[in-house]
């Protein structure tokens, strides 16, 4: 059974024991009136889209208004502020990516605490990473691929859709790690990303799924592993990086949903209960994959003992790496 499988197994077990408990008197009346999502991004983005299928189905599911308010800028740094100043009682949610743990240890200053300002409802979706090279590198496995680098007959560079991402934090963790001679190269965005190494410019490439899959399967990139604890379901015949031997290495993308500090318990319950179900159906499931998404909905302190472990992982990869964003 998958560690995703596990989760969410584990998380409708607790929200259906909430379930019969008597509510609150805050779930009872909840929710009064419509309800904000804010997503800290431009609209059409993967974490947009995904709050818009939660919010509309959340809509007909609660009878009241769920709508999508993107707020953008500072690497998603001034809608989590905003969310972190809204009132705690369940008419404010936020849809966050990794940026929400990541941010403060790459910026000088955040209008946020991730751990003191939001409570979470859930860990939603994850989200692959694969590292893939141009077909011109002589390298079919991460091993061999690791033998060329330390060689030094080449010098190799890889690609990822842009500084503090989850694909460029993977690569800094695969480089650090294994003391590799590599030159980070960002861009704004996947697709540009993906088009640099398919053109050979940056022979190595980590990105997350949407962006790269197609490539791989006509061949026009190698696939040598994700960088996930599981094989990707968009991916089967992929190893794991684990699985190539190099488990100390692991990271994906992710989407959570949390709300400020302090919101009654019974509200996140009923949230988790609400959109784990949401995420579950049949027909969801096939527009989130399309995404790249494979479902989590753990429960809220199986999210936040995540949010800890994201924590501990990347400021030791940040701060070795001497990564720094300006404001």
């Amino acid at each position: 059974m998958t560690l995703q499988r596990r989760q969410f197994l584990r998380g409708a077990t607790a929200t259906a024991a909430v379930c019969k408990l008597p509510a609150g008197a805050a779930a009872e009346t909840y929710p009064a009136r419509p309800v904000r999502l804010i997503v800290p991004f431009a609209a059409g983005g993967p974490n947009d889209i995904l709050a818009r299928i939660v919010a509309e189905r959340l809509s007909e599911r609660l009878g009241r208004q769920f709508y999508v308010e993107n707020v953008g800028g500072a690497g998603g740094s001034i809608g989590i502020g905003q969310g972190a100043k809204a009132p705690a009682d369940g008419h404010t949610i936020l849809v966050v990516p990794p940026n929400l743990i990541v941010n403060p240890l790459l910026y000088p200053s955040v209008p946020y605490d991730p751990f003191r300002d939001f409570d979470p409802v859930t860990l939603a979706v994850s989200a692959k990473i694969v590292l893939a090279v141009h077909p011109s590198v002589a390298a079919t496995t991460v091993s061999e691929l690791v033998g060329l680098v330390e060689s030094d007959r080449f010098k190799f560079s890889f690609a990822s859709p842009g500084t503090g991402t989850p694909p460029h934090l993977v690569g800094e963790q695969f480089r650090l790690s294994l003391r590799l001679d590599l030159a980070h190269v960002p861009f704004n965005g996947g697709a540009p990303a993906v088009v640099s190494t398919l053109s050979g410019h940056t022979p190595l490439l980590f990105c997350s799924l949407p962006p790269v899959v197609e490539h791989i399967k006509r061949g026009d990139l190698r696939p040598l592993a994700v960088t996930s604890r599981t094989r990707a379901r968009a991916l089967p015949d992929v190893p794991s990086i684990a699985e190539s031997g190099y488990p100390a290495i692991e990271g994906e993308g992710w989407f959570a949903f949390i709300v400020p500090a302090g919101t009654p318990a019974p509200v996140t319950a009923l949230l988790h209960r609400e959109i784990a179900a949401i995420l579950a159906l049949p027909e969801i499931g096939t527009r989130t994959s399309a995404l790249g998404f494979e479902l989590v909905a753990s429960p809220p302190d199986v999210c936040a003992a995540f949010f800890k472990t994201e924590n501990e992982k990347w400021t030791q990869v940040i701060r070795t790496a001497g990564i720094v964003v300006a404001n």
